[in-house]
């Protein structure tokens, strides 16, 4: 699930955004636990960890942020287990 999760973001951004360079790119997957972090050229940038709770369920946390198409800076901050994704949008 988790790599479904990651690569369902890489492609987004990648599809949305198909001027920008990738500035930096970091990844770790453990049977256990996961961690990733990209920027790109164009002030995107997103972070991903998590860490397997108990045998069936992921307790993940995260970021990303970008400049909308008004210049606006947007951050979401979230947090997914077993009852759901909950994030946080700071403007």
């Amino acid at each position: 699930m988790k790599f479904v999760i990651v690569l369902a973001c890489l492609l987004a951004v990648a599809y949305a955004n198909e001027e920008a360079d990738v500035v930096k790119s970091y990844q770790e997957v453990n049977p256990d636990s996961f961690k990733y972090e990209y920027e790109l050229s164009n002030h995107i940038r997103a972070l991903q960890e998590g860490v397997l709770h108990d045998k069936e369920n992921w307790l993940v946390k995260g970021e990303y942020e970008f400049v909308d198409p008004h210049g606006k800076h947007v951050q979401v901050v979230y947090t997914a287990d077993e009852h759901g994704y909950h994030p946080k949008v700071l403007l």
